[in-house]
């Protein structure tokens, strides 16, 4: 692909709404790779991953297993990827190295969803996708704490989930998005790299924006956004200071704005955002930050014991009180996780918690939450029903 055609969108774009009207239609051909993906639904798995030298890898429960088949090779890696991708996918891959994408798939008779990614490593062509679940489960099917739902009850403001990849956070959201579709009568717009969940439209009305298929660029799609009188909103990832920029800027214009960060705990989110941005913008940043952020949800998903469930999340939840807002504003992020601790009656929750109500509830095993545990010792004390008091965080 020449370095001109990386510079026709529009022609490249008008493709992929093609591909994507004959996918809506059912017209799309089966590609060799769809044996793949049906295996992948029909062993239970979320992952599929495929490296040429090896055989084809389906996660299941959380690990790893080689499916009972020789290794793939060069020729036959090209000949089931390649496939995938329209002219606009093309042209990405072969300019970035990599391409992300979404997929369909018939498996007896039920169009299944899957989040692709496209790579290239030493010189080998590879690919990882994910199942997108056809139904969205709500709180108690996810194993949530009944607090999440208070979080989807404001009109204006912004809510963070945290967490590595694979944590559980598109899900989350996706199940906060359907509450408040089954709940209220608003208009819920999502901007998504690609979409995940498809939404079947309750009270709510929905609409779902694929940047490269639906729209060219996020900054496009948030610039029209403005002008599509949303109520709700979900802007994926916070990877860079524009799209920050971006989502506060929504917040504080009066709509409730959903997104994704990669931190580890609802406390070290408030660095990561920082060091988004320099130093001199970082007071005025904490005070945008206290103004509209209504809640981070930090999230560990977790094998389980429990027959049926394959996998539970451990959540963290730091609302905003106004301890948690001093705190922010005085930069004393380090007494954060302290006042999360003592602010169990305004819905917060850290990890210790979390896992103690999970090991309780017989969904996560004792050695498996002490293995994640951030503080050891406060869970084993937890465990056996001491009470861990924070102090001198005011």
């Amino acid at each position: 692909m020449s370095a001109a055609a990386a510079h026709e969108p529009d022609t490249d774009f008008d493709s992929s709404a093609g591909v994507a009207l004959e996918r809506f239609l059912g017209r799309k051909k089966e590609l060799e790779i769809d044996k793949l993906f049906k295996a992948l639904v029909k062993l239970e798995g979320s992952d599929l991953h495929l490296k040429v030298g090896k055989p084809p890898y389906i996660r299941v429960q959380g690990t790893l297993r080689p499916m009972n088949r020789g290794p793939i090779d060069d020729e036959e890696m090209v000949r089931l990827c390649f496939p995938l991708m329209d002219d606009r996918i093309r042209i990405i891959f072969d300019r970035d190295g990599g391409a992300d994408f979404a997929y369909f798939c018939d498996v007896d008779g039920t169009s299944w969803r899957f989040r692709v990614n496209l790579l290239q490593q030493l010189g080998h062509v590879g690919l990882v996708a994910r199942k997108v679940n056809n139904w969205i489960p709500d709180f108690a099917g996810l194993n949530l704490p009944p607090v999440i739902e208070s979080l989807c009850k404001f009109d204006q403001g912004m809510i963070l989930l945290a967490g590595v990849t694979g944590s559980g956070k598109s899900t989350t959201i996706a199940s906060m998005l359907n509450w408040i579709n089954a709940n209220y009568r608003k208009h819920i717009l999502t901007l998504e790299d690609p979409v995940e969940f498809v939404f079947r439209e309750d009270k709510c009305l929905i609409n779902q924006r694929e940047v490269g298929l639906d729209v060219k660029d996020f900054e496009i799609g948030m610039k029209h956004a403005v002008r599509e009188d949303p109520d709700v909103m979900l802007v994926g990832e916070m990877r860079d200071r524009e799209t920050f920029l971006t989502a506060i800027h929504a917040a504080e214009t009066g709509h409730l704005v959903f997104g994704t960060i990669h931190a580890s705990s609802a406390a070290s989110c408030i660095g990561r955002i920082l060091d988004l941005f320099p130093q001199d913008m970082h007071s005025a940043l904490r005070s945008a930050i206290v103004f509209n952020m209504r809640g981070i949800v930090a999230q560990k998903l977790l094998p389980s014991i429990k027959p049926g469930v394959s996998r539970v999340p451990s959540v963290e939840i730091m609302t905003f009180n106004s301890t948690i807002k001093k705190l922010i504003l005085e930069e004393n992020e380090s007494k954060l996780p302290d006042a999360i601790r003592i602010g169990i009656q305004e819905g917060m929750q850290d990890f210790t918690m979390s896992l103690k109500n999970l090991v309780n509830a017989e969904l996560v095993d004792r050695a498996v939450a002490l293995e994640v545990a951030p503080n050891v010792d406060a869970l084993k004390m937890a465990l056996k029903g001491i009470d861990v008091k924070a102090s001198g965080i005011l």
